[in-house]
């Protein structure tokens, strides 16, 4: 069939019109993408091209609650290659290799790998400043050497489970490094420079440099001097008693706020890889659980008085050595008993059937509320990782005999933060508080305070009348009681010993036991309350003999750390035979040798000194408190020389 050459003429027109219409639309897809996806695709494109320097933000440094660091960062050199800018990978692996301590048969495997960047490790990770220079100075194409920080704790392992420690990414692995490790670390930065498919840098390009953002100071509630304190003490006992382990809490009562915690053994943080999993890994102030013994008494105690169900001072108590309850005898530590005593005895006694008497007025109900509401069978909330609970017995399974012996300590499961956190209550007023380590986060480059740890009270427990009580009763625990070894003379010290049976195998064992002893000073205000336990002395096993000494060396050197102001109302200490009186110096200034031996009690000896007849001048200094039988060294002179030694006293004072 002829085609017409007017069709002919509309198909050429047909097809120029859809040659026009994809024409523009191929125009308008590329305006679309030049004009509207342009940047976006630069970008895009520009980030395959970019390659990646990674620099380490410094990680926030750990202090005390005086801001005393105690964790902070070194900067140390890491290696990095970028294998295709590498010309000559032998002749680089052989510089190295000295270097790094690595073979060159490592360095070459790893510097030929195909892939943009790679870290030479282990050797060139965290390298000295030295080396890093050396290899900067060598001067090889396509290594690099970027900066990365290391972990350094200045005070070794004091404090380690508080602390922590980092891994080899400075990532937080326990402790507070843990916890707050978000925080602590900060975001990373990086020098980053273009490259083609290959590798190599792309002419005209410049390197972009992203600065990292350090991590927060983090400032504890721990005193660093305390800590040492305790740690020394720890230390000492477990060189003496060989036990198993020990554990101490130093807390300030009013607030929870935690000024030393530490446990044996311990362990160095930057080493932790030469520890025991178990010692690095378990913080026994908040994770070991066992039972208390007699330092439950005081939750006992307080409930009887809260609920008035006992006279301390007008109600008396006869105790034959054991009580019977439920067919059960359950036995007094004193064999034979107390006899006849007023309950403030049951108390400096420690004399169990007393205490169950308390329980059973009580009754399960009332005491096991008291329990609870001093938070022990649940977690304190304190900012640490790995806490535990704790074990109580059900309500249902309570009957007479488990009521007993939960009034005296025994067939509860506790942990010692839960001690020291539920005995702060009973002496500060009757406000439990939740115990913290973290006080403030502080912004590293202002040295601003970003956060502030408020003080964060749980509950009221009991009045501050009944808290009084308390105090007033374990203060005569320490004076007349089993405490005695907690005493410090020109202090009020308030404190309770424990000494409980470890269960072995299921069964009450009858030669390993726990002993403790908390304590508090000064006992009207208390500022300080420490908790220590002991986990099977060699040796006698009383929490009054082990225990308290540990306790009241802590107070001793804490409270005049702290500059906390002896009492003049202490309670007078109730001595046993066989305990070491301590007694007043009297001011022997200005008095003769004879005078001295005539008018005066002597309960020390004299060291003579000089020449002349009347004493200018004596070491120790008037109103100091010594041992009985020490000796006063006197200085001999005239009588003016004496009136001037006394002026001198007297504007001194």
């Amino acid at each position: 069939m002829k085609i017409s050459k007017v069709t002919v003429r509309r198909r050429l027109l047909l097809l120029l019109l859809l040659l026009v219409l994809l024409f523009a639309a191929l125009v308008a897809r590329l305006a679309y993408v030049q004009l509207g996806k342009g940047a976006e695709l630069s970008a895009k494109a520009e980030d395959s091209w970019r390659r990646n320097i990674p620099f380490s933000a410094k990680r926030g440094e750990i202090s005390d609650r005086n801001g005393v660091t105690l964790a902070y960062n070194i900067s140390t050199p890491t290696v990095m290659a970028i294998p295709v800018q590498i010309k000559t990978p032998e002749a680089t692996a052989r510089s190295l290799a000295p270097l790094l301590g690595m073979s060159e048969e490592e360095i070459l495997k790893t510097i030929t790998k195909r892939q943009s960047i790679v870290r030479l490790q282990p050797g060139g990770r965290k390298i000295t400043m030295e080396k890093g220079q050396q290899i900067r100075d060598l001067g090889l194409p396509g290594i690099v050497v970027a900066e990365d920080n290391k972990r350094y704790y200045p005070y070794g392992g004091l404090a380690a489970h508080i602390l922590g420690f980092t891994g080899s990414y400075n990532q937080g692995l326990t402790g507070v490094e843990k916890k707050y490790d978000s925080q602590l670390n900060g975001m990373n930065g990086s020098i980053s420079y273009l490259s083609d498919a290959g590798g190599r840098l792309m002419p005209g390009s410049s390197e972009k440099y992203v600065q990292p953002k350090d991590g927060l100071n983090l400032q504890l509630t721990i005193d660093k001097t305390i800590q040492g304190i305790m740690e020394r003490e720890l230390d000492e006992a477990m060189a003496r008693l060989q036990a198993n382990s020990a554990i101490a809490i130093a807390m300030d009562p009013k607030n929870g706020e935690i000024l030393a915690m530490a446990a044996r053994p311990g362990y160095e943080p930057a080493e932790y890889q030469e520890y025991p999993v178990e010692v690095y890994n378990r913080n026994l102030p908040i994770w070991m659980t066992y039972e208390p013994g007699s330092t439950f008494k005081i939750i006992t105690l307080a409930a009887a008085l809260e609920e008035k169900k006992v006279d301390l001072m007008n109600e008396r108590f006869f105790d034959p050595g054991f009580i019977k309850v439920a067919g059960a005898s359950l036995r007094c530590w004193k064999r034979g008993g107390h006899g006849s005593q007023t309950f403030l005895q049951v108390v400096e006694n420690s004399c169990n059937p007393g205490f169950v008497t308390l329980g059973q007025r009580l009754g399960k109900e009332t005491l096991f509320k008291y329990i609870k509401d001093f938070g022990f069978g649940s977690k304190t909330g304190i900012d640490l990782s790995g806490e535990e609970n704790g074990i109580l017995f059900k309500l249902s399974q309570v009957g007479p005999v488990e009521l007993a012996t939960t009034s005296f300590g025994q067939g509860v499961s506790v942990t010692p933060i839960q001690q020291i956190t539920a005995v702060s209550a009973a002496i500060n007023g009757g406000k439990l508080y939740k115990p913290h380590v973290t006080k403030s986060w502080i912004n590293p480059e202002t040295g601003q305070v970003v956060d502030e740890v408020e003080p964060e009270m749980v509950r009221q427990v009991i009045s501050e009348a009944t808290s009084k009580q308390v105090r007033t009763a374990l203060e005569s625990v320490v004076a007349n009681g089993t405490g005695g070894n907690a005493f410090i003379d020109g202090y009020r010290v308030g404190g309770k010993t424990g000494t409980a049976q470890k269960v072995v195998n299921g069964r009450y064992s009858t030669s390993e036991h726990i002993v403790s002893f908390i304590g508090f000073a000064p006992a009207d205000d208390p500022q300080i309350i420490v908790y220590t336990a002991v986990d099977n002395p060699q040796g006698i096993q009383f929490g009054g003999v082990v225990a308290a000494p540990i306790v009241r060396n802590i107070l001793t050197d804490a409270l005049e750390y702290m500059e906390v102001p002896p009492r003049k109302d202490q309670m007078a200490k109730k001595y046993k035979y066989g305990e070491t009186r301590v007694v007043t110096v009297p001011d022997l200034i200005g008095h003769s040798v004879q005078e001295i031996y005539e008018d005066l009690n002597m309960n020390f000896s004299l060291a003579k000194s000089g020449v002349g007849n009347i004493v200018i001048n004596q070491a120790p200094k008037p109103g100091a408190r010594v041992e009985r039988g020490s000796t006063i060294r006197i200085y001999m002179g005239s009588e003016s020389e004496a009136e001037i030694e006394h002026n001198h006293s007297e504007q001194d004072s």
